[in-house]
């Protein structure tokens, strides 16, 4: 069995359409909320948690709706193309009550702009489980996460030259162009992947391995061990994204506030770590396919709780930096590129949108507790509490993924990069 790469690769132009709003809306949103809005950081924590709230109702049920779907175009292809057409206009909206000063209408764009997203980030990041069998599904997922990493670093790279020194910023020409990046990037993937055309193939290769399997049962409903790995790999995916999200959402404030850093020169450190993460992505997922994707997990895990920890001594910006934050990259693409393969390895044949919802249900809901409790530690307590924090959440996670027994990869017959030629 071969993973069709051309393929796989197209359907990541979706995620790095995702990817690249996100790196925007995580780095951007803040400033603009704390410096031409003057926000408090527990204010902008509430507000940056809003996303995640939203996400919470929306993911799960465009997931679910999208598997029941059946279009000219397919199931996942019609959210993808609305649901980025919106948000492209709310970012032009966004750049402009910016430049305005109207937090209103601000505020309306923003809102809006977070629907759009909801509605098609669970049809997209379905579309790969869509396209690709199981067992190559790391291996596919490592693509799609390489993808993603390249849309967030085409942004930061876009946020060092586009954005200017001094308190108010225009961010138009940065969102103006990360827009037409994410036009770009989904007109790829409607003209080179046709979902129709494929789903025939993919649901017959499912089901007839499923008829196959051991544990294969009659009843829609998981067996009771199954679920309690389900249950512990979903508390382990909410953990490890408080520890990097809490990062992640504050980063540009803690750059500002400990650092002293102004403009977008806050966005190099998190560039390496995108660099980093792109260069380990496909060694990793290959790495999966021998080893197990819950060792691999492990590893990250482990790595990234390290590597927080050692962040947290840091109170200015040199060069021995640098190497923690590279190690991060490394660290979560181990996680990224394994985590959500083996929660839709416990899917059956046309539950992978609901069974994606379920992944971000719980990855949403811990970006909406910890910008908000990171938030309150950041304004009452220190800006030295960010790293502490997310290493105790990191080190959480690895605990609850030890009880994690089921939706590993099972070991591969192919040997070698053919693992990767094209399969037409």
């Amino acid at each position: 069995m071969k993973l069709n790469n051309r393929r796989t690769l197209f359907v990541g132009f979706a995620f790095l359409s995702i990817s690249a709003f996100w790196q925007l809306y995580d780095n951007i949103i803040p400033l603009i909320l704390t410096k031409t809005f003057s926000l408090g950081d527990a204010i902008t924590g509430y507000i940056m948690a809003a996303d995640n709230i939203l996400a919470l109702f929306l993911l799960p049920l465009f997931g679910s709706l999208s598997d029941r779907v059946n279009t000219k175009l397919g199931k996942r292809t019609p959210f993808i193309l609305s649901g980025t057409f919106l948000a492209v206009v709310m970012m032009f909206i966004l750049a402009i009550a910016n430049n305005a000063k109207n937090l209103n209408l601000f505020m309306i764009a923003l809102a809006i702009a977070l629907i759009a997203m909801g509605t098609y980030r669970s049809p997209a990041v379905a579309l790969m489980p869509d396209v690709t069998p199981k067992p190559l599904r790391s291996k596919a997922n490592a693509i799609i996460n390489l993808m993603g990493s390249l849309g967030g670093v085409t942004t930061l790279v876009l946020i060092m030259f586009l954005v200017n020194k001094g308190d108010h910023p225009n961010y138009l020409p940065l969102f103006a162009t990360v827009a037409g990046i994410m036009i770009l990037a989904v007109s790829l993937l409607v003209l080179n992947v046709k979902e129709n055309k494929i789903k025939n193939e993919m649901e017959q290769l499912e089901i007839n391995k499923e008829e196959q399997a051991v544990n294969t049962t009659s009843s829609n409903k998981l067996p009771a061990d199954v679920k309690r790995s389900l249950t512990y790999i979903l508390f382990s995916i909410s953990l490890w994204f408080m520890g990097y999200n809490a990062v992640i959402s504050a980063y540009s404030r803690y750059a500002a506030n400990v650092f002293k850093m102004e403009g977008g020169g806050f966005a190099s450190p998190l560039l390496l770590a995108n660099i980093t993460a792109i260069i380990a992505f496909i060694p990793i997922g290959y790495i999966s396919s021998k080893l197990g994707r819950k060792k691999v997990i492990l590893f990250g895990v482990s790595l990234l709780a390290l590597c927080f920890f050692a962040l947290s001594f840091f109170r200015s910006m040199n060069f021995m930096i640098y190497i923690p934050l590279a190690l991060v990259g490394i660290a979560w693409a181990s996680i990224n590129v394994n985590s959500y393969p083996m929660v839709v390895e416990m899917s059956k044949v046309g539950d992978v949108g609901k069974y994606t919802g379920i992944y971000y249900t719980f990855s949403m809901s811990a970006q909406i507790l910890t910008p908000i409790l990171s938030g309150y530690l950041l304004q009452y307590v220190g800006y030295w509490t960010l790293f502490p924090y997310a290493t105790l959440c990191v080190i959480l996670a690895f605990v609850t993924m030890m009880q994690v027994k089921h939706g590993d990869n099972k070991p591969e017959l192919v040997k070698g990069l053919k693992a990767y030629d094209i399969e037409d």
